[in-house]
């Protein structure tokens, strides 16, 4: 095991990567409950996700530990998850296998972007404002989706948004998990954001808000593995084929690389500056591992129906706590297998009780709102595009390609043309014929 992990040449210890194994896991646990009841919506049977969620974040995890042995757990990604549900399956009506297939391509792509050395190329073409609009709008979009779900935010007809009854006991479920999350986060307890799950679901049972199960079945549901290839109900043969032939859908496979391109990058290289192996020019080494096992996550997420599984951000923590070998990623793993067998302790979670942790986790993902130059309008004005539309159209796809499309117009009209990297062009035409035919 030492010789496998080298934990004496990185400074640690067994009993270190354990506990940090076991931080991470707790910081990030709550999307074992979050992920199913997203992708849920989109049609997708809850216990199926449920069972694809802990299964997909155990392997990749574990991979990532034994192939790149660097402490990043990975598991369904928070605003991914959202494109595949609410931009897929209920805004074009697409169903969940279909949406699934688009996850596995888009990991696809990834992985020979990584082989060919063209990830760094292509990361380097789009301004950096543009990057972090897209987190921040993506962050938006989670914490409207969260605020919505647990009726804070109902529609109306006059306003087309209004602030939610407050005495309605799904809306106060709401407000003491935004509470809960907001001041456990403020107190840096480990897994603040599952407990305040916990504490606003037995408020939620309390008030009746939720109920326990009938049946207390802990079997697993393999239900959603291998969803790409299988047939499509609505017709049309196999669902990963309807992907190749449709350019919506080729549109939509597009955002999600663009959003797990990205998140990836920021995730990693933030526990790379907690783990001690980020390098002086901004990368971290043994990236071409890491970034090998990220994008094979995506497909791995994909072809089990869990969204595309993505490196955490939150695993800094368990690299705060000392982790900094893949043994602790096996702690991880072996966690979110365990939890795979809960079910219905987990079907017991509503909406309003996880309203919280989308919330906190919404605005973690806006504080890079300040590195953005908002001087220069070349900058801002598209990434203000992108950070308004991504929530405001409730689509990550018209965000990102509103934001492209505005930063080519600017530079035109400035005489700066030439600094557009000809990607960008490339990137910015296919949205707009999207927009147009679609």
């Amino acid at each position: 095991m030492e010789s496998f992990f080298k934990m004496r040449e990185r400074g640690t210890s067994l009993s270190t990567e354990v506990m940090a194994g076991l931080t991470t896991f707790l910081t990030m646990a709550y999307v074992i409950a979050v992920n199913p009841a997203i992708l849920a919506d989109g049609g997708l049977p809850f216990t199926a996700a449920l069972t694809a969620t802990c299964f997909g974040s155990a392997i990749m995890t574990a991979a990532m530990g034994l192939i790149a042995n660097r402490p990043i757990a990975l598991a369904p990604g928070m605003g991914l998850n959202a494109i595949v549900a609410y931009t897929l399956c209920i805004g074009a009506g697409v169903d969940w296998r279909v949406a699934m297939s688009c996850v596995m391509i888009e990991g696809i792509v990834i992985i020979v972007l990584v082989m060919a050395g063209l990830r760094e190329a292509i990361m380097n073409a789009i301004p950096a404002s543009l990057r972090h609009s897209i987190a921040i709008g993506i962050g938006l979009f989670i914490a409207f989706i969260g605020m919505k779900g647990g009726g804070l935010v109902v529609s109306d007809e006059s306003t087309l948004l209004a602030l939610g009854n407050i005495t309605d006991p799904v809306v106060i479920v709401s407000l003491v998990s935004i509470v809960s999350a907001i001041v456990l986060h403020t107190m840096n307890v480990p897994g603040g954001l599952l407990l305040s799950i916990l504490l606003s679901t037995v408020l939620a049972l309390f008030l009746g808000v939720s109920s326990l199960p009938t049946t207390w079945d802990f079997g697993l549901d393999f239900s959603a593995f291998a969803g790409p290839l299988q047939e499509d109900p609505n017709g049309g043969g196999m669902a990963l084929l309807k992907v190749l032939v449709s350019p919506m859908l080729l549109m939509a496979t597009f955002s999600l690389l663009m959003s797990d391109f990205f998140d990836t990058m920021g995730s990693v290289l933030a526990v790379a500056k907690k783990g001690g192996f980020a390098t002086e020019d901004g990368g971290f080494e043994n990236g071409r591992s890491i970034l090998l096992v990220d994008a094979g996550a995506a497909v791995v997420g994909g072809f089990l129906g869990s969204s595309s599984i993505t490196s955490y951000v939150e695993s800094a923590a368990g690299a705060t706590a000392g982790a900094r070998t893949g043994l602790s990623n096996l702690v991880v793993a072996v966690a979110f297998m365990l939890c795979a067998f809960l079910a219905p302790l987990f079907g017991i979670i509503p909406g309003s009780a996880t309203c919280g942790a989308l919330v906190v986790v919404g605005y973690l993902i806006m504080t890079d709102v300040a590195v953005i130059d908002w001087s220069r309008v070349e900058h801002a004005f598209p990434a203000f595009l992108t950070i308004v539309c991504i929530p405001l159209t409730y689509s990550i796809t018209n965000g990102i390609g509103l934001g492209f499309i505005s930063y080519c117009i600017i530079m035109v009209f400035l005489g700066r043309a030439k600094e557009v990297h000809p990607l960008m062009w490339v990137a910015s035409l296919a949205f707009l014929v999207a927009f147009i035919f679609t």
